[in-house]
């Protein structure tokens, strides 16, 4: 995931120390009940599509705007699935965050899954009983997104 410029700056004057932020994923379905995924450049693993909104953007238009820039397909977002407080992450800079994760049940509603930046390696649609491996933070947010339960909370804490 490239670093926003506006990260770039708080780290010229915060060095490396913990910063706090929002992240935004995205479970999106198209008509025939397939999850879109990315196999992201900077793992090579398999993910939801997701991003860090920029100052004032809301989630939801970070989804759409993220969903469309890493993969060609523009989406709507039809409610959220899931807030959660991620543990602190530690790149290999050195730079310290922690991520306040939305995550958004999308609808896929046009243009045509691909590599759409230099974010993605591979773009694909995927049956939910035919997953490319996929970690824990993936399958939890699938399963809710295909669920008829509210809004799920964590009500523990991240550390």
């Amino acid at each position: 995931m490239a670093t926003p410029d506006f990260i770039r700056t708080l780290r010229e004057s915060i060095g490396h120390e913990p910063l706090w932020l929002p992240g935004v994923s995205a479970v999106v379905f198209d008509d025939a009940g397939r999850v879109l995924l990315n196999r992201r450049s900077d793992t090579g693993k398999w993910s939801l599509i997701g991003g860090i909104p920029e100052p004032g953007e809301q989630p939801a238009a970070c989804a759409v705007r993220e969903i469309h820039e890493e993969t060609g397909v523009r989406a709507v977002v039809e409610r959220v699935v899931l807030v959660q407080a991620l543990k602190p992450v530690t790149y290999g800079n050195g730079d310290t965050c922690q991520y306040m994760d939305i995550s958004l049940l999308c609808r896929a509603v046009g243009g045509e899954a691909r590599v759409n930046d230099d974010e993605s390696l591979e773009v694909g649609w995927f049956a939910v009983d035919a997953l490319p491996q996929l970690n824990e933070f993936g399958l939890l947010r699938i399963k809710m997104a295909m669920s008829d339960a509210p809004t799920w909370f964590d009500p523990t804490s991240p550390e």
